[in-house]
């Protein structure tokens, strides 16, 4: 946005959201009261779904606009009365936006679903960097690569259960992401891997810099994330961008980004699925190499960073 000329100002709010204390919900207040009138304001959806008393207090002199991933209410392993809570405060907070922006069509589906108005909303899915194609050496042991924080939503578990029925199979699967973000579930999952003996099988990496992501999707024969929603699934385009094949769930917004011609996507929720999609991918290397052909020709059509800021720039051009 800044090299298209915009003066681009962010503000950061505290990391308990969206469950946000007093205090950070106070600090969030006093930084919406400092912006000047007539501003345009973008809030995330983690914030926005929480704080509709402070966007009724500011709408009439601010120009809002929300970015919502995914709704709130939508995440996995919420309790009913907190998801009741979550879609109550959200629905008010969108529905006083000036304007809204989803990452895909079927987050603005959601959307349409809580009774929002279609004319209020705008899709712009993120960009994708370009990425060098992955090497896919194809020896033994197979290398599994997941991209994901370990959440519920990610649906990690029915990834450990799958591959604890293909023991006979050579394989090596390695998990990026976050262990501190939900620290229950992370170690849940290491529990779960010493218990069912994967140990050697099954790296936890944590979070990783740039160069050891680009290594770990280089080294890669196949990328799995189960996840049980996604908004967008920004780690299923990375996977396209190096011309990986896919295993995922058909789930929100995955079949949206990645087409049948590129990855196999199963039932959520199910270790049973997922085990045969496995096997029928890790045993058949032809099958394998045919998805990573349609992984590239499908991350050509992708959109990139530049095109999605010129995007963003004429939405706030009319707001």
């Amino acid at each position: 946005m800044r090299a298209l000329g915009w003066q681009v100002d962010p503000i950061a709010l505290d990391a308990s959201f969206p469950a946000p204390n007093a205090t950070a919900r106070a600090d969030a207040a006093a930084k919406l009261q400092a912006i000047a009138d007539n501003e345009r304001v973008l809030i995330d959806g983690l914030a926005l779904g929480v704080i509709p008393e402070l966007v009724e207090q500011e709408q009439a002199r601010l120009r809002l606009i929300g970015l919502v991933h995914h709704p709130l209410a939508d995440e996995t392993g919420l309790s009913i009365e907190w998801s009741r809570a979550l879609r109550t405060s959200e629905s008010a907070a969108l529905a006083m936006m000036h304007s809204l922006v989803v990452t895909s069509n079927a987050t603005a589906r959601r959307l349409q679903a809580m009774g929002l108005d279609a004319a209020q909303i705008t899709v712009i899915e993120p960009g994708t960097d370009p990425a060098p194609i992955a090497d896919r050496a194809g020896r033994e042991p197979l290398q599994l690569l997941c991209v994901g924080a370990l959440i519920p939503r990610k649906g990690h578990r029915f990834l450990i259960e799958a591959l604890a029925t293909l023991r006979d199979l050579d394989w090596r699967l390695t998990i990026i992401g976050s262990l501190e973000q939900d620290r229950a579930t992370a170690l849940n999952i290491q529990s779960q891997i010493q218990a069912l003996g994967l140990g050697e099988r099954v790296l936890l990496s944590g979070v990783v810099n740039d160069s050891r992501l680009e290594a770990a999707y280089q080294q890669a024969d196949l990328f799995v994330l189960p996840s049980l929603f996604e908004g967008y699934g920004m780690a299923f385009s990375e996977a396209l961008a190096h011309g990986l094949p896919i295993l995922g769930c058909d789930a929100g917004a995955v079949a949206d980004t990645v087409p049948n011609t590129a990855g196999l996507l199963v039932e959520p929720g199910s270790s049973t699925a997922l085990a045969a999609a496995l096997r029928r991918l890790l045993s058949n290397p032809s099958e394998r190499a045919q998805l990573a052909a349609g992984a590239e020709r499908a991350s050509a059509q992708r959109p990139n960073w530049p095109s999605q800021a010129q995007r963003w720039a004429e939405l706030l051009d009319r707001i």
